[in-house]
């Protein structure tokens, strides 16, 4: 059995910092989970364009308010607490923070937690 708590993971290496959005990695790929488990947060104002070409990602926030844009179809959803999202065709997306965004995200195949964005938005493939 594995047991973390959030607070005390934050300010360790499982504690990822990138522009505007921290992300502290629950689960990694050496957990041996097949997923992993990740409490990000997004400041207010930012907005972030991703592409998980090499990943599946589903998302649920927890807290904050803002949006996700498909940039494949300019379908945009409001988030807001209890909604779920899934890039199940590995949908390059646009957020939007208008508040502060607290998200639940699983990432399959699991991310190592040394992992940084590419210029495209992407993670590169898991070895």
């Amino acid at each position: 059995m594995i047991v973390r708590d959030l607070k005390d993971l934050k300010n360790t290496d499982r504690d990822v910092h990138d522009a505007k959005w921290t992300s502290v990695r629950m689960l990694l790929a050496d957990d041996g989970m097949g997923f992993s488990f990740h409490i990000t947060t997004l400041e207010a104002g930012s907005e972030h364009t991703f592409h998980y070409k090499n990943h599946f990602e589903s998302v649920y926030c927890i807290s904050g308010k803002g949006s996700i844009t498909d940039l494949a179809s300019g379908e945009t959803h409001q988030i807001h607490p209890g909604v779920m999202y899934a890039l199940n065709l590995h949908d390059k997306h646009t957020l939007r923070a208008e508040e502060e965004l607290v998200m639940a995200c699983c990432f399959n195949p699991p991310v190592t937690g040394k992992e940084v964005h590419q210029a495209d938005g992407s993670y590169a493939a898991a070895d």
